[in-house]
């Protein structure tokens, strides 16, 4: 039997629900506007190794903490540059991650290890009042990676991480519905310790933007700092993934909407923009594993923004698991 409550209905009494279930050392999975996370009191050590545990996911490898608001920013973070300050104003709540010098708040469980901390607002109706609730009752922040097997691709339907991880939650576990992630990749991971912004993962927040916000022009300086996503194979279904060639009879296939589907081909996504080939990328590679498809051929979107993110997580998932 699969663990994990199936929670739909995201009342105020369910998220007042979720919220104790935190602080009682349980794991939410909850809907953000990137994908799903998989939630847990990020002061809770025992609580922070199930997530690992569930996961699968390597122990030097930190996770993101979800605050409510930009207000919470001086609990965690130490040595805060104005050009993050700015960016926080600008573009949070949003698919912004921003990785700063960390307070004793932060400890080495949630971490990696590493003397930083990445913060991040969720731009999701669900996803913040979770937060409200969970600080209302003492609540810190809510440490949370994407809710899905360690190097698999990320979920953006409550149903995806049901089908994911339900063999390993608890009975007592919850998966909170908000529906399908709007984003639909991950959030853009921003280096903040020096005097410049880096981008670690790049996303919904391009260079353009943070260029524009900070005034200053983002780093290429190299950088040994670990987060989220930056191993060379990941975000993989079991189907192998080949990008920018024809696909043969059996294959699936992913590409814009223009682009025609060779005859005995399996469309698996036909996005009109760049913004529904973000949203659909991941939804489309699972269905791929659905209907037990051996190969996935993708188009890659061209450009730069969203298009990048796009292509970063198309080249990782290109690697196998």
């Amino acid at each position: 039997m699969t663990g994990g409550e199936f929670v739909s209905n995201c009342t105020a009494d369910a998220l007042s629900s979720a919220a104790s279930l935190l602080k009682d050392g349980g794991i939410v999975a909850f809907p953000t506007e990137t994908v799903y996370g998989l939630g847990a009191d990020v002061t809770n050590k025992d609580a922070i190794a199930r997530i690992y545990k569930v996961k699968g996911r390597p122990a030097d490898h930190p996770l993101i903490v979800h605050i409510h608001s930009m207000q919470s920013l001086g609990n965690w973070a130490d040595e805060i540059p104005i050009y993050a300050v700015s960016l926080a104003r600008d573009f949070w709540p949003g698919p912004m991650t921003l990785v700063l010098k960390r307070t004793l708040l932060a400890e080495d469980f949630v971490t990696g290890g590493q003397p930083t901390v990445g913060l991040r607002v969720p731009d999701h109706a669900v996803a913040l009042a979770l937060l409200s609730a969970f600080e209302k009752i003492g609540g810190k922040g809510i440490a949370a990676p994407s809710a899905n097997r360690f190097g698999h691709v990320s979920p953006t339907t409550a149903l995806a991480v049901q089908e994911e991880l339900g063999e390993y939650l608890s009975e007592k576990d919850l998966i909170l519905d908000g529906g399908a992630s709007n984003v639909g990749v991950e959030s853009t991971i921003i280096d903040c310790t020096s005097d410049a912004p880096r981008i670690l993962r790049p996303g919904a927040i391009t260079i353009a933007m943070i260029e524009q916000s900070t005034g200053l022009t983002v780093s290429t300086a190299e950088t040994n700092i670990r987060v989220s996503g930056s191993l060379e194979n990941h975000y993989a279904p079991k189907a192998s993934v080949s990008l920018n060639r024809t696909p043969i009879a059996g294959e699936g296939f992913i590409a814009f909407s223009e682009i025609q589907t060779p005859e005995n081909v399996i469309r698996l996504a036909a996005p009109k923009n760049i913004e529904e080939f973000a949203r659909v990328i991941y939804s489309a590679l699972r269905d791929a594993d659905a209907k037990g498809l051996k190969s996935v051929v993708v188009s890659e979107p061209a450009g730069d923004g969203l298009a990048l993110a796009i292509r970063d997580r198309l080249m990782r998932a290109s690697k196998g698991r």
